[in-house]
């Protein structure tokens, strides 16, 4: 596929989301994120993806008035926090973020984990539907679901999520998730795509960027979008993001392809969704 940085893919209600976006993951709020931010709208990048967790949504929101870029050319995601679960609480955790970034509405609202012993996130879903139908969110989806808690979910939800963001990276490729997605028109997004830098001297990656000209992450960013999987890495320094972006120029084989297919491991850097319940 012939894309470019600003190249996005349809959701199943026709909201379109980049392909490609900035993560603010462990950024500190204020400077650092604000320059973070600044620099990936400067580049050319339009999506930013964010949480309640990060503590940064005030510097992200603060960036994006600065930019200058018009809101509506932005793509902005934040997710929900376990400690809001409930119906209640979504609704005013959604508040809060919206007043954090200073915005008007989310163009991606996401349920940041499962968390199977509390239980709530088919009541939390509710609340997501509902500020869906409201107009204050364009899309809504979940993290770090697996096929069953996604199925689960589906038994009483009324909107099919639009997005499941997870670990994802040659150690983890998570075949049958993503083919359930696909097949539920769910878009598969990608944290911590470099697996936090632990991948980037293999030798199979290595061999493959050499062959390019190009860096271990940008053959990894490159992958992702040849995979169809939206990707959101995560950097503070200005020259990295431009980096991380410079993937558009050139494209994997099918020999490419499937060394780095025979690269995985299922191995998790992040918790196992189905034990994850820090509050």
């Amino acid at each position: 596929m012939s894309l470019h940085l600003q190249s996005t893919t349809t959701l199943h209600n026709g909201v379109k989301m980049p392909w490609f976006g900035l993560g603010v993951f462990q950024v500190e709020d204020g400077d650092e994120v604000i320059n973070s931010v600044k620099w990936a709208i400067e580049h050319g990048y339009r999506s930013i993806d964010t949480a309640a967790v990060y503590k940064n949504e005030e510097g992200v929101g603060q960036a994006i008035k600065e930019s200058g870029i018009p809101r509506e050319e932005l793509f902005i995601t934040s997710k929900l926090w376990n400690s809001n679960q409930g119906y209640e609480e979504t609704l005013q955790a959604f508040e809060t973020t919206l007043s954090k970034l200073d915005l008007d509405y989310l163009d991606l609202y996401l349920i940041h984990w499962p968390v199977p012993k509390l239980n709530k996130y088919k009541e939390t879903w509710k609340a997501l539907e509902k500020l869906y139908k409201d107009g204050k969110i364009r899309a809504i989806g979940v993290s770090n679901f697996k096929e069953h808690h996604l199925e689960d979910l589906m038994t009483e939800a009324e909107i099919v999520p639009m997005v499941n963001q997870v670990e994802f990276h040659p150690h983890l490729q998570q075949e049958s998730l993503h083919e359930f997605c696909k097949k539920h028109q769910i878009q598969l997004e990608a944290w911590s795509p470099l697996k936090q830098g632990k991948i980037l001297a293999d030798p199979t990656l290595t061999k493959i960027a050499e062959k390019h000209g190009k860096s271990t992450a940008q053959v990894i960013l490159r992958w992702d979008l040849q995979k169809e999987v939206v990707t959101i890495p995560k950097s503070v320094k200005q020259h990295r993001i431009l980096d991380n972006s410079n993937i558009f120029d050139f494209e994997l084989s099918e020999e490419d392809m499937q060394l780095i297919k025979e690269m995985n491991r299922e191995e998790r850097v992040g918790p196992d969704p189905d034990e994850f319940d820090r509050r």
